[in-house]
């Protein structure tokens, strides 16, 4: 049974919102202020990440335009490179997206559990209680159909964008609480610096990649895909910069350093007492809406190694009536269950999610080359093209090398553990290719 296409622009759009809005506007602000000696510095930061990020859009807009599939993230790299490097890219992903789910859930429900838990749950078992119980809901309703989820993710897609115009709207008030004492957190070397303060607002921009694992759901997909990719992350954008100069008038560059609880002190200029519950619930609703797109996105990554053979085909099974890949979902949500009852030691495994992305990214963007070429005969069909090609891609790809370089320098450790990750998904390909070889040969 094939996926037929039931979203629409708006979906897709609220779709790229939420996938790149999760938790880390709230927290990594204060990383990027740490790694910046001035405002010109942070600001030009979030600048350029954000041009950056459009930069990425517009090319996996093109991408996903002229190569609209279930799974696209799997079948691009599948169709331009190898089915090997496919695998390779997308096994380590998809483990380090169901680390994130978990981590983000459990940081959800620690910001929940104090409002509405009784005393006597209002601790780690609270907490465990809060964050599966939130887990297995989401699994309920995506269940259900993926309008169903569609519909719920535009509610917490709108809730979240308003979250965060309410939390802006304390640049207005009179009550400034910066910080007086100077504190120098930022590295000497300035271009060192630069590229590490660019590791989070990457992490911050990022996700919206995801968007062309929908191709086989969107309704004239060459046409919506790019048009949702580009309109979401230009609201991503534009929410991004209004939310920093918010952050920055009410606490000031060093205050910024030395705060963690960004969105609750902003929240507490404008409510007072109040304004832990308020922001602890909307805290709460964004953890909803980040971990609701990720159980609705990483099944249709399954479905695309299905395709192939890599999988069991149950993972392409999908439910004719509600479009759902009933074992793929479960499948994602066990793996999220399981990682959160040992949570406390996945959370370094975050620690490791950007340098994945920054190599996935920018060789998923190089693939806009090879698609150029294996695509001529869509030129002059309407297909969305880009235009400064191929300046856009260049510019996208060159900057993650950058990041990549930077993360190496600071941390090679991680970055030697990422490299023997990706090198284990290589030979568990070539290991299930000649077992199946094996099993099939008379």
């Amino acid at each position: 049974m094939s996926i037929t296409p039931k979203l629409t622009r708006f979906d897709l759009t609220m779709i790229v919102i939420s996938l790149v809005i999760g938790m880390g506007i709230f927290a990594a602000p204060a990383e990027v202020a740490k790694s910046s000696s001035n405002p010109y510095l942070y600001f030009g930061a979030w600048l350029l990440g954000g041009a950056v990020s459009l930069c990425g859009a517009l090319t996996f807009a093109e991408i996903g335009a002229r190569y609209p599939t279930t799974g696209g993230f799997y079948k691009v790299f599948s169709f331009c490179f190898h089915p090997a490097f496919a695998f390779m890219i997308n096994w380590v992903l998809v483990i380090s997206n169901a680390a994130s789910v978990a981590a983000v859930a459990l940081i959800g429900a620690e910001y929940i559990n104090p409002v509405i838990m009784p005393q006597s749950l209002q601790n780690d078992v609270g907490v465990k209680i809060m964050t599966i119980s939130s887990v297995l809901i989401l699994y309920i309703i995506n269940y259900l159909g993926i309008k169903m989820s569609a519909r719920t993710q535009n509610v917490l897609t709108l809730f979240k964008i308003g979250m965060i115009l309410i939390i802006c709207a304390a640049v207005f008030k009179g009550n400034i609480v910066r910080a007086d004492k100077v504190i120098e957190y930022h590295n000497n070397n300035g271009i060192s610096a630069f590229g590490l303060s660019l590791v989070a607002v990457f992490f911050t921009y990022g996700g919206y990649q995801q968007t062309i694992n929908f191709g086989g759901d969107i309704i004239n997909a060459k046409t919506n895909i790019p048009k949702a990719i580009f309109f979401g992350i230009a609201t991503v954008i534009a929410l991004y910069m209004l939310i920093n100069f918010a952050y920055y008038s009410v606490l000031g560059i060093n205050g910024l350093q030395q705060k963690t609880t960004l969105a609750a002190t902003l929240a507490g200029v404008l409510f007072g007492a109040a304004g832990y519950k308020i922001v602890s619930l909307l805290m709460f609703v964004s953890v909803l809406a980040f971990v609701n797109v990720n159980i609705m996105a990483n099944p249709r990554v399954y479905y695309a190694m299905a395709e192939d053979g890599i999988l069991p085909a149950k993972f392409k099974h999908v439910n004719r009536q509600t479009q759902v890949q009933e074992f793929g979902l479960s499948f994602f949500v066990a793996a999220v269950l399981i990682i959160l009852l040992f949570a406390g030691s996945f959370q370094k495994i975050l620690s490791y999610v950007m340098f994945f992305d920054t190599i996935g990214l920018s060789t998923a963007a190089v693939s806009i080359f090879i698609l150029r070429r294996k695509t001529k005969h869509l030129n002059d069909t309407g297909i969305y093209s880009m235009k400064w090609y191929p300046l856009i891609p260049i510019i996208f790809i060159t900057t993650y090398w950058f990041v990549t370089i930077s993360i190496f320098i600071e941390n090679p450790r991680a970055a030697l553990i990422c490299i023997l990750a990706f090198i284990a998904g290589l030979i568990i390909y070539f290991i299930t290719k000649r077992s199946q070889k094996t099993f099939t040969t008379p």
